[in-house]
């Protein structure tokens, strides 16, 4: 509802109808995943009852994104729509589709800054993040956030609306989504008790990031992909703390970054960005699928893998630092495509972002336009040790619970590990080579 231009340009016209469209088939492959659909469900039901606080309501409709509006449009006699711009390729194609039949004005405020609000040089779009990131910083701070409307104009009559309820977004059969409510608060409320409980730490953010035992993240990403707050009002809120946060701040021009990135290649959640990465020979997923089974479960044997999988299936989110760790285990100790891995995530976490999630993934696996080497190849039990993630392993992973911190990273090469805790599916040695074996045979 605050710092949202297109609702602010909209009450500045006159009566309003504020609508969201359902729409699983413009995107096709990329649906909203099952955690999303948690939190949307949360979240359309917090919108609406804040539209209702202003006089207002939130009118729900399901289908193809042009079609619903053009309908509703025509029910009430409305020739204008207001909308925050989106950069995923099918709400760009929407948002055309749209534009045909309707006076379509598109607003930013889902960004610091629009993408190509930067540019090189020579005015092209920067590919590798840190001068990307240099330029953007040099037009910071962002606009001041604007407040909510203090009343929304309604208009003489409401269309009819479809049930929150009777679109099942919330899983039941089972509720594999009981305990997200544990951790997550969906809606602006909720986004906004985030952002004052980071503030305190966000001083410590370039260190506590690391850190899984500590959390030591704001854990903000799904209340800024659903709009819930600006990135605008996160920066500011940061800066008037007074607190030296600039690797955090980075963080948020990472998101404008990936954002850039879709727009230049809308395949990069299905493509290689580097386009040598067509050749690497992934193990298929018929001789893997035992081993991408054990990684999507946490049963792979190496204990912060394991530990980061059982969160993100408990809670539909993981720390920062073990999505690292657990991509590249899959990606180089397994040798299976990251495609599958972004394609889990996409399914399980309540923040998954195309753009985020795409950039992310393809950086772990090196084929990224801007990536981490694929011959750097992340040492999970090293890793696991060096951030100190035993009381993490031991709240999510509770066979392990009883080991002491010298022995809880690696149990099995300690002689330690339990009857009901797995085997390695793979040694560490043996994955690394079978990674670089396939690498070398890529640049042949």
């Amino acid at each position: 509802m605050s710092d949202q231009a297109a609702l602010l340009a909209a009450v500045k016209e006159g009566p309003v109808i504020p609508v969201y469209v359902l729409d699983d088939e413009s995107p096709r492959d990329w649906a909203i995943g099952g955690a999303s659909r948690w939190w949307l469900h949360h979240s359309l039901d917090a919108l609406d009852r804040s539209l209702r606080a202003k006089g207002s309501r939130l009118i729900l409709r399901r289908g193809r994104s042009a079609d619903a509006l053009e309908k509703l449009a025509k029910e009430v006699d409305a020739r204008r729509v207001h909308a925050l711009r989106h950069y995923e390729p099918w709400w760009r194609n929407a948002e055309k589709a749209v534009a045909k039949s309707l006076d379509l004005c598109l607003h930013d405020g889902g960004l610091l800054l629009p993408p190509g609000a930067v540019r090189t040089g020579s005015g092209g779009i920067y590919r590798i993040y840190t001068p990307f990131s240099r330029a953007v910083m040099e037009q910071m701070p962002p606009a001041a956030p604007r407040p909510a409307p203090r009343l929304i104009g309604a208009p003489s009559a409401w269309p009819s609306s479809e049930s929150l309820k009777e679109w099942a977004l919330l899983p039941s059969k089972p509720d594999w989504a009981s305990a997200f409510a544990d951790d997550w608060t969906p809606g602006e409320e909720g986004a906004r008790r985030n952002v004052a409980d980071f503030l305190d730490e966000a001083g410590d953010y370039a260190e506590a990031r690391n850190l899984p035992s500590l959390e030591g993240t704001s854990r903000l990403s799904p209340h800024l992909h659903y709009g819930e707050v600006s990135p605008a009002y996160v920066w500011s809120r940061i800066c008037a703390s007074g607190q030296k946060a600039d690797v955090y701040l980075k963080e948020l021009i990472w998101r404008d970054y990936a954002h850039t990135q879709i727009c230049e290649f809308p395949a990069y959640g299905s493509r290689n960005a580097r386009a040598e990465f067509g050749t690497l020979p992934w193990r298929d997923l018929r001789e893997g699928r035992s081993d991408f089974i054990a990684w999507k479960t946490g049963r792979t044997g190496y204990p912060i893998v394991d530990a980061g999988m059982r969160q993100l299936w408990t809670t539909g989110w993981m720390h920062n630092r073990v999505r690292m760790i657990a991509a590249s285990f899959l990606i180089k100790h397994l040798l299976i495509d990251w495609r599958h891995g972004a394609q889990w995530f996409w399914e399980t976490l309540v923040d998954a972002d195309y753009a985020n999630n795409s950039v992310n993934w393809q950086w772990v696996a090196g084929s990224g336009v801007d990536a981490n080497l694929f011959t750097r190849i992340m040492a999970p039990l090293t890793q696991s040790e060096k951030f100190d993630a035993a009381g993490y392993i031991r709240q999510w992973v509770p066979e392990l619970a009883g080991l002491s911190d010298d022995v809880i990273h690696d149990p099995e090469a300690r002689g330690a590990r339990p009857d009901d805790y797995p085997a390695k599916i793979i040694g560490h040695r043996e994955g690394r080579e079978r990674a670089l074996s396939a690498y070398r045979h890529m640049k042949r």
